[in-house]
């Protein structure tokens, strides 16, 4: 790809064609500025996104996904929060991927919160479950995706 077709794709100007098929994807986030990132990551894949714990088991459960990319802290009390909150944030979700093995088992999950001891929290809790999970920090998630799906 020529730097003048680089540029009209990261500007938004180019068409969306990767070369690769389309991928189905799912994020939990709460951060307007990380879903529209996702979506323009994500342009012309399938793409669901959730900040509600119970919609995205709903969604979890009733889909197929390539990627899962999970948040940790879901609301803004939980930023800096030195009190877990398991049941609201994104732990909620690793925990049911880890307790329901049937679900989503050929997916790509990744944590990319900035919250680094919730995210660990998060990839030991599937690591345990025998899942495949690595925590990569938002903002190297765009080197990351750039080995496993070129755009």
């Amino acid at each position: 790809m020529s730097l003048i077709e680089r540029l009209k794709q990261k500007l938004g100007i180019a068409p969306a064609n990767s070369g690769r098929a389309p991928i189905r994807i799912f994020v939990l986030e709460d951060d307007e500025r990380r879903c529209a990132w996702f979506q323009k990551r994500f342009k012309g894949d399938t793409l669901h996104i959730s900040c509600d714990i119970a919609e995205a088991k709903e969604l979890l459960e009733s889909n197929n996904y390539d990627s899962i990319f999970l948040d940790h802290d879901l609301m803004p009390e939980h930023y800096g929060s030195d009190t877990p909150d398991d049941e609201r944030t994104g732990y909620a979700i690793a925990s049911f991927l880890a307790s329901r093995p049937e679900l989503q088992r050929p997916a790509t999950i990744m944590v990319h919160s900035f919250n680094a001891e919730g995210a660990l929290r998060m990839v030991e809790e599937l690591r345990a479950a025998g899942r495949q999970a690595d925590y990569v920090p938002f903002h190297f998630l765009e080197e990351r995706l750039k080995r496993l799906w070129p755009n």
